[in-house]
């Protein structure tokens, strides 16, 4: 039965220490903003030995990555591709292993996604990512965000996030996305559609974007931000913060600490259980060997098993004590005393 709570405690350590285990990547996270033509570094460092290959991908909104730069952990020089040669520049090496990618005068085109990746024996991680919202010096695209305040949600409430878009008309696809950002979080895109109604008068649009989740937790707390990529330029709104209420972030590591108080203990009386066995083990073989002398006056497996009328009688002297007979026999040497009974014919 302990052996089984063992292993079920030990079941839920790892459960918990699965879901809270950090990556072995640490990158800058989020959305950072930035002016046209300043100079920026992105972060990133690792700690596992294991490591072999090192990376930086860039992801425009709705295309796939491009590799921009790669390198073995060994080697301080990263190979840049060509398209990212001139502005792009990897710092590597320092005690965690640091990989950082500085991009110098900023263009309207590096706004997109950075991923920070490593390979590992056969597996490829990647980090969190990082938005990096280039705002321009003046604006081509004629739009206003606006993003409603939200009150306080409790946990297990539904997030209904509305956006209203006033976009002037532009030639190429407009593509609306919400970026979530918090302390624990990455940029997590969502891409929607949004409604639209056009005004045939002043040709601009007016678009509604809404993000409804149907049951929220502490997780999903942060700043949410509504966005509108359209003719080559990303026009984000003021955000949205969401709160959630109702309990403590601090509850997976008070459960963690408990978990592992129930896990001492356990061991602890596990322990205590096989010393015990160990010590009646030792006693039932010195038991079965015959090397255990039963004290005085107490009668033997064989005599007890012995009929009365067979009992055999054998002449002692009593003019000694047993301690002094056992005095003088050598230390090696067993003392075995009888007792005789007498029977009245």
């Amino acid at each position: 039965m302990e052996l089984y709570i063992f292993i079920v405690l030990l079941s839920e350590i790892f459960q918990v220490a699965a879901v809270t285990k950090s990556s072995n990547i640490q990158q800058d996270s989020g959305l950072i903003t930035a002016r046209a033509g300043d100079n920026i570094t992105l972060h990133c460092s690792y700690q596992d030995d294991a490591v072999n290959f090192l990376s930086w991908y860039k992801q425009h909104l709705g295309d796939k990555p491009d590799i921009i730069s790669t390198r073995m952990k060994l080697n301080k020089e990263a190979t840049i591709s060509p398209a990212y040669a001139d502005r792009f520049q990897v710092e590597a090496g320092g005690a965690k292993g640091t990989n950082h990618l500085t991009i110098r005068d900023i263009q309207q085109s590096d706004s997109a996604m950075y991923y920070c990746g490593i390979l590992e024996f056969n597996a490829i991680e990647f980090g969190e990512g990082v938005f990096l919202h280039v705002k321009p010096l003046s604006s081509n695209v004629p739009a206003i965000v606006q993003q409603p305040t939200l009150e306080p949600l409790q946990v297990g409430d539904s997030l209904n996030l509305s956006c209203t878009v006033f976009a002037a008309a532009c030639a190429g696809e407009q593509s609306f996305y919400w970026f979530r950002q918090g302390a624990a979080q990455s940029a997590v895109m969502y891409h929607k559609k949004g409604q639209c109604v056009s005004d045939s008068e002043s040709h601009v649009k007016n678009c509604t974007l809404n993000l409804v989740l149907k049951s929220v937790s502490y997780s999903d707390a942060g700043m949410y931000y509504c966005a509108l990529a359209s003719c080559g330029e990303t026009v984000f709104g003021n955000g949205t913060s969401v709160k959630i209420k109702g309990g403590s972030a601090k509850v997976p590591l008070l459960l963690v600490s408990c978990l592992g108080v129930a896990l001492a203990v356990s061991i602890i009386v596990l322990f205590i259980l096989a010393s015990i066995m160990c010590k009646l083990q030792k006693k039932s073989c010195s038991v079965c060997k015959g090397t255990v002398s039963y004290p005085a006056g107490s009668a033997t497996p064989d005599a007890v098993s012995q009929d009365a009328g067979n009992l055999h009688y054998a002449a002692l002297s009593l003019n000694k004590t047993r301690k002094q007979q056992c005095q003088e026999e050598s230390v090696e040497t067993e003392c075995v005393y009888s007792r005789v009974k007498s029977r009245k014919e």
